[in-house]
């Protein structure tokens, strides 16, 4: 048996099933008529299976694998059943790691599901707020208005600022043995896009090059190992050494601390605000600004042998000691520095490009002199007493602990520079598209919860021995996918 296609006068084509027997054709079955070129392909699939029906009722066929072939039908219609209730994908990953985080610190203890959805974000997708929204849309199907989103930060106010900082503070207290010990304090700069400043947002120095810039300052207090404890907000024009004192007295206060170290840069400290943490009690670490000590100081400091990693102690009087230490790695990069910026200073006098209108006594002008007549010169004496103090470096502190523990402390403030540098680069804290103050205050307070479940991460990595940094974790995270069922016997998911 088999299929002829049949032309018609009428210009149809009709599909017979023929038999040829003892040279004579036989027409068995007229499957159809059609003159579409797909219903006359539908016939010929219609007229093969009349064919397979009538070949299987003359000899039937022996089912040797009928069991196993019923096996993969089942297979086959259990995976469809799967498919056909598949109500979502989500790319969700990252939340399910950061969940457990945020929850395990303690921030489950604020009862918001925006705060938490915001904090995530910041660390898996940081971007603006209009970004965020789009991004919990598309990988959470996570359906959070932005007008929602800019009222929610309005309202989150100093309530919230406290709560997130005693939550992380007792943690922190819990993973250091039950005491904070030595705390770091510094500051940066935050800009913002934008030309117009306020009461808050004022233009200054910027640790990031925007003089331009309106900004405001961010004061950051964190533990050994750079956990975040307090932050506090400035004004962009304000003295850095004025932000500091604020900011411990209140945390010591509201946390009740008594045997604990302030550790801090030169540049936050001034003698007003030595006095005054020593009238408060308070212990502190700060480095020393050498050159300007007192004569008889600085001549000491420079007559004594430069040993490599050796250090001597000079007794300030009201219990405040003078550590100065030399290291050879110290001096190289010092007398390198120096002579990149005095190459620099003297291409500028051949060209004759230094003026008194472009010279400040930042960085390496201060090689300079300007006579009566206005006339700049680089002074080579200037230079040559700079090179006496290559390698030195000094450390102020009222402590009575030894000489090793406090050069190891200070050199612990790399931890409050690498949580700015988190904050910036993975957090992306700035620069800041908000204008009222309320949205700053809120959009800081979101980025420091970010930056406290970012260092959990790290620490959870390190105590249980997977060597992965945090960034490698979440872009692997990345990559994983939760499939969402709906069961409709169970009504659930």
């Amino acid at each position: 048996m088999f299929i002829r296609r049949r032309k018609n006068k009428s210009g149809s084509t009709t599909i017979v099933i023929v038999d040829k027997s003892k040279g004579k054709f036989t027409e068995l079955h007229n499957v159809g008529t059609s003159k579409e070129e797909d219903r006359i392909l539908e016939l010929i699939v219609l007229g093969k299976e009349w064919i397979r029906s009538k070949e299987l009722a003359i000899q039937p066929e022996l089912d040797l694998y009928g069991e196993e072939r019923e096996a993969k039908s089942n297979e086959l219609k259990a995976v469809e059943d799967v498919l056909s209730n598949i109500d979502n994908i989500l790319i969700n990953g990252t939340d399910l790691i950061l969940n457990r985080v945020f929850d395990r610190i303690g921030f489950n203890e604020i009862k918001d599901e925006v705060f938490r959805k915001l904090v995530l974000s910041r660390l898996s997708y940081p971007a603006s707020k209009a970004a965020t929204v789009e991004y919990l849309k598309n990988h959470f199907d996570e359906d959070i208005n932005l007008s929602r989103i800019y009222r929610y930060l309005d309202k989150l106010g100093d309530k919230q600022h406290t709560k997130v900082q005693k939550i992380s503070v007792i943690h922190t207290r819990e993973i250091l043995g039950g005491s904070i010990g030595v705390m770091f304090y510094d500051v940066t700069t935050l800009y913002f896009e934008t030309d117009l400043e306020d009461d808050l947002r004022k233009t200054g120095f910027s640790k990031e090059g925007k003089h331009s810039h309106p900004q405001i300052i961010l004061g950051l207090l964190v533990s050994l190992d750079g956990y975040p404890l307090a932050y506090c907000i400035h004004e962009g024009n304000k003295y850095e050494g004025h932000t500091m004192l604020p900011v411990i007295e209140a945390f010591v206060k509201e946390y009740g601390l008594d045997e604990f170290i302030v550790v801090a840069d030169s540049g936050l400290m001034n003698n007003a605000n030595i006095e005054e943490l020593e009238r408060l009690g308070y212990k502190y670490i700060i480095g020393a600004k050498l050159k300007t000590e007192k004569l008889s100081i600085r001549e000491y400091i420079c007559s004594q042998p430069k040993i490599d990693r050796q250090m001597f102690e000079i007794d300030k009087g009201q219990g405040r000691r003078l550590l100065v230490g030399y290291t050879d790695d110290r001096a190289k990069k010092d007398a390198y520095n120096r002579d990149k910026g005095v190459r620099r200073l003297e291409k500028a006098y051949r060209r004759g490009s230094l003026s008194k209108e472009n010279i400040n006594k930042r960085g390496y002008n201060k090689f300079l002199d300007i006579n009566s007549q206005i006339h700049v010169t680089i002074n080579y004496d200037k230079i040559a007493q700079d090179a006496a103090w290559d390698g030195l470096k000094g450390y102020l502190t009222n402590t009575t602990i030894p000489t090793e523990q406090v050069y190891e402390a200070y050199h612990n403030l790399w931890n409050v520079e690498r949580a700015f540098r988190i904050a910036k680069s993975k957090i992306e804290i700035r620069p800041m598209f908000h204008f009222t103050r309320r949205r700053i205050e809120a959009h800081i307070c979101i980025c420091f919860v970010a930056l406290k479940v970012y260092k959990e991460l790290e620490r959870v990595l390190k105590i249980t021995d997977i060597k992965l940094s945090v960034d490698k974790v979440m872009n692997m995270a990345k990559t994983i996918t939760t499939i969402r069922v709906y069961l409709p016997q169970n009504k659930c998911y």
